[in-house]
C-alpha cells in the first residue's frame, strides 16, 4: 500500500515497520555503518538520474513572506557536499569535531545538519532565542570548535567568546561581512 504525494509513491508506516521487522528477523542485512547523506540522499539522487525515480523536491522551504527555496535531491546532495567542504577546509573541522548552530530554521540550518552527517561532525542545534549566557554554556559544554549564527545573533556570540577556549572558527549566515567571521554564503 502506498499513497501519492506530489506525484510520487511514498512509504506508509506499515511498509516502514515491515522493513524494520525484516532487518530484526535477519531477513535483510543491517549495514555496519549508516550515513543518511550518502546512504539515502545520494542513493535517491542516483535513482532520479537513472530515471528509476521521478524528480521530486528533496527540500522545500517557504518563509512567512512566501519566499521559497526548493532543492532537488541532486541539488541538496551537491550543496551538502560543498557545505561539508566548507566545514572541513575553511573551518578546519574533522570527523568527531563539534559545531554549534544558532540559527532560525532557514535553509542553511538543514544544509549544515546534512553536511555534518556527511562529514561525521557532531551538530549541536540551538534556538535563536538563546541568551549570551546560554550560548557560552553550550560552547563550553560541547567543546565546539565552530559556531554558526546570523547577523542578529553574532553580537551575543561575540560577547562570550573569551570564555570559550575550544572555538577555532566562526561562520556567519548572511549577506554582509563581519570582522573575524567567515561568510558561509561566500565560501559556499
Amino acid at each position: 500500500p502506498s499513497r501519492t504525494f506530489h506525484g510520487n509513491n511514498r512509504l506508509l508506516t506499515s511498509q516502514i515497520i515491515s522493513h524494520y521487522e525484516s532487518v530484526n528477523q535477519g531477513k535483510k542485512e543491517l549495514p555496519e555503518y549508516f550515513n543518511f547523506a550518502s546512504d539515502v540522499l545520494d542513493k535517491w539522487t542516483q535513482l532520479e538520474k537513472d530515471g528509476r525515480k521521478p524528480a521530486n523536491p528533496a527540500f522545500w522551504w517557504v518563509n512567512g513572506k512566501g519566499e521559497e527555496v526548493k532543492w532537488s535531491f541532486e541539488e541538496f546532495g551537491s550543496l551538502s557536499k560543498k557545505t561539508a567542504n566548507v566545514l572541513s577546509e575553511a573551518c578546519g573541522l574533522q570527523r568527531g569535531d563539534r559545531i554549534v548552530a544558532i540559527l532560525p530554521r532557514v535553509p542553511e540550518w538543514w544544509l549544515l545538519n546534512v553536511a555534518c552527517i556527511r562529514a561525521g561532525i557532531v551538530f549541536f542545534p540551538g534556538t535563536s532565542q538563546l541568551t549570551a549566557k546560554d550560548i557560552l554554556y553550550r560552547l563550553q559544554a560541547s567543546k565546539a570548535k565552530c559556531i554558526v549564527t546570523n547577523d542578529t545573533l553574532a553580537p551575543a556570540v561575540e560577547s562570550v567568546l573569551s570564555g570559550s577556549k575550544f572555538l577555532k572558527s566562526k561562520l556567519i549566515v548572511g549577506q554582509g561581512s563581519r570582522e573575524g567571521w567567515l561568510n558561509f554564503k561566500e565560501l559556499l
